[in-house]
Parts: C-alpha cells; structure tokens; sequence
C-alpha cells in the first residue's frame, strides 16, 4: 500500500537519484511539509526509506534492496498475468476462427 499513492510515488523516484530532505521533496508538490513528512512515514513503516541526521539536516535515504525486493515480488505476479493475457488471448483467436462469417452463412427461412 506504501506505493499505491502518488505522492510517494514520486517521493520514490525522486529518492532514486539521490538523498533529499523533508524540504527539497516537498517542493514540487502543492501539499504542506506535513502532508510529505507523513508520506515519508508510510514509506519508512513499509521499509522503503530511512532517516539520518547530518548536523542539522535530516537526509531521506531510499533503502535500494528493498525497492529491489518489491519490484521483483512484483514481477512474479506481472509475468503470471501476462501468461494468463496470452492464454486468453490465444482462446479468443482460435474462437474467433472458428466462427463462419455471417457472410457465408446461408439465409434462415423466412430472411432475405
């Protein structure tokens, strides 16, 4: 659930290429400090990010290996619909071929 918003979404990427302070990730958002720092907080509770203090700033660092370990739990799931996708699409086309064109169909009685 950590992910599912889109603020800490782009919290995440943004922590991708690098630490930031509380400060420096709440710019782009038209949303109050708070409103980040609690973000922050889901995302520390879900393992994602953590803190440090550096003199007076207070750096939020995203924890790599365990983006890493979501994204590949997320994979496992991606490739296993993608299969099932491919499945069904292959049923539809066989259906789809084994259907007679309503052109070719000869007239019911009674039709024209």
């Amino acid at each position: 659930m950590a992910l599912a918003d889109p603020v800490r979404r782009n919290i995440v990427a943004r922590l991708s290429r690098g630490d930031a302070t509380v400060n420096e990730l709440a710019e782009p958002f038209a949303i109050t400090k708070q409103a980040v720092s609690k973000h922050i907080q889901v995302l520390e509770q879900a393992g994602l990010v953590t803190r440090s203090r550096d003199a007076q700033r207070r750096p939020v660092h995203l924890d790599a290996a365990a983006l890493e370990r979501l994204t590949a739990w997320i994979d496992q799931y991606r490739l296993q619909a993608e299969g099932r996708y491919r499945r069904l699409d292959a049923l539809l086309e066989s259906q789809a071929s084994e259907r007679i064109p309503r052109s070719a169909q000869t007239p019911r009685s009674g039709e024209q």
